[in-house]
């Protein structure tokens, strides 16, 4: 039996998890939510709610994959007890695994696609309209869109086909300490705009006048929502670095570091954006169209646009490319255990299966356009979407919940023994009826409230 890799060092784990849990979602989601939930108030929750329902589905993850040292697809296997069929969610962690690298690497060129117009001065003197088609104008091009797509799959690829810590390690630590650089550095920038002050007092300070005008219940459902979607839980992608890591340290700790960064790359990025909102006079509730269409625009306002912009959309696409190579990894680690071949072979078999995979997202904006997907959103991406947020997310970490706190799985003794071994935080037993008992039932709200929302 061939030895497991391992993690370098444990600044290595924290960043490639952090980098799992911070994707688009905190930088183009977190804003636009904050804007629409009323600022202040709905940061409040957002921060409660993460504490609340994060944590401890995380720690869950984790334990699950260093106590069998497996991948997702093999870990219940490893803990279950003969005659159960718990190992089947490991399979369609993997399954859930491929349908968010169907989108996600689609979206991940468009930020690449949007590095290279500002880069290349491709937005300088162009009036806002003109600005806001170049978006419209990208979708309805299948090649530019597909051609990036590539890009982002064969790199992500090779960096992974390399090993785990001389290819994935490596390059997410420069990545993640460089993206913590960059939003610090265009946050600063942010705060000398003439609208700081109002952006940040909106954005900062609850007001709970303004959320009772939004509607209680939608600020703090968003806010919930936001919280249990930001850190991807519920396909395995952290079970896997869970599996590459040591006994050091208890994992609450770890999850709680990882919860921290994740919420300072989201909060900052809200920090970058609504002063400049509030500086030129857009809506901050202007939705996914804040990022593509309001941004450039106000890049092409300011001194030094075209340097600013460029940062910005470097940041953008080392958030999204830190995701991709965690799910990557997570699925190249499942295809070795599956079928015994080499890193190498897994990776080149996947590269090309999450290439194919991808193009009916690149083509559903424009060749492949249906009006059947406008319940979901209007695209495939919206559909593909939908699935893995909707259904593989929650009730995936339902499952994982379930299987760590009932005696018909794994059971919380063993749980709590595993996460609790090493220094640092640790799981507490007067924690256990609430994780137990009412976090299973915050979850399915969270999942049929999802659906309500999508389709009534």
């Amino acid at each position: 039996m061939k030895e497991r890799e391992k993690l370098g060092s444990r600044l290595g784990f924290i960043l490639i998890s952090a980098g799992c849990a911070i994707g688009i979602g905190n930088v183009w989601k977190f804003p636009y939510m904050a804007g629409q939930g009323g600022g202040g108030a709905f940061v409040l929750f957002y921060l409660i709610f993460l504490l609340m329902l994060g944590l401890p589905i995380m720690t869950m993850e984790f334990a699950v994959g260093r106590a069998s040292q497996k991948s997702p697809v093999k870990a219940y296997y490893a803990l279950e007890k003969p005659g159960q069929k718990w190992h089947i969610h490991g399979y369609i962690t993997l399954i859930g695994c491929y349908l968010l690298m169907m989108f996600y690497t689609t979206v991940a060129g468009w930020m690449l696609h949007y590095f290279y117009l500002t880069a290349t001065g491709k937005f300088t003197g162009l009036d806002s309209e003109t600005v806001s088609e170049q978006f419209n104008t990208m979708l309805s091009q299948p090649f530019v869109m597909g051609f990036w797509m590539v890009v982002v799959v064969i790199a992500g690829i090779l960096v992974c086909s390399i090993g785990l810590q001389n290819g994935l390690e490596k390059v997410t630590k420069v990545m993640m300490i460089s993206l913590l650089l960059i939003m610090i550095v265009l946050a600063v920038n942010s705060f000398f705009m003439d609208g700081a002050k109002e952006g940040l007092s909106f954005y900062l300070i609850p007001d709970f006048g303004r959320m009772k005008e939004i509607g209680i219940i939608k600020t703090i459902t968003g806010a919930m929502n936001q919280a249990f979607f930001t850190l991807s839980l519920g396909i395995g992608a952290m079970a896997i670095f869970g599996s590459y890591i040591g006994k050091e340290r208890s994992l609450l700790g770890e999850s709680l570091n990882i919860a921290l960064l994740d919420t300072f790359v989201a909060i900052t990025s809200g920090l970058i954006i609504f002063p400049a909102c509030f500086t030129f006079n857009v809506d901050q509730t202007s939705g996914p169209g804040l990022i593509f269409i309001t941004l450039p625009n106000i890049f092409n306002h300011i001194p030094m646009g075209r340097l600013w912009g460029s940062l910005f959309f470097v940041f953008m696409s080392f958030a999204a490319f830190s995701t991709i190579l965690a799910v990557f990894e997570n699925i190249i680690s499942c295809g070795m255990e599956l079928t015994g071949w080499s890193r190498k072979k897994s990776s080149f078999v996947n590269a090309i299966a999450i290439i194919l995979l991808s193009i009916p997202c690149v083509l559903g904006y424009n060749l492949w356009s249906w009006d059947g997907f406008a319940v979901f959103g209007g695209a495939v991406l919206d559909f593909e979407d939908f699935l893995v947020s909707n259904l593989f997310l929650p009730l995936g970490s339902l499952v994982y919940l379930l299987f760590c706190t009932s005696q018909y799985g794994w059971g919380w003794k063993n749980f709590t023994t595993e996460a609790n071994t090493g220094k640092g935080l640790k799981m507490q037993n007067w924690m256990r009826v609430y994780i137990t008992y009412i976090l299973p039932l915050i979850v399915l709200f969270i999942f049929f409230f999802g659906l309500y929302d999508k389709f009534f």
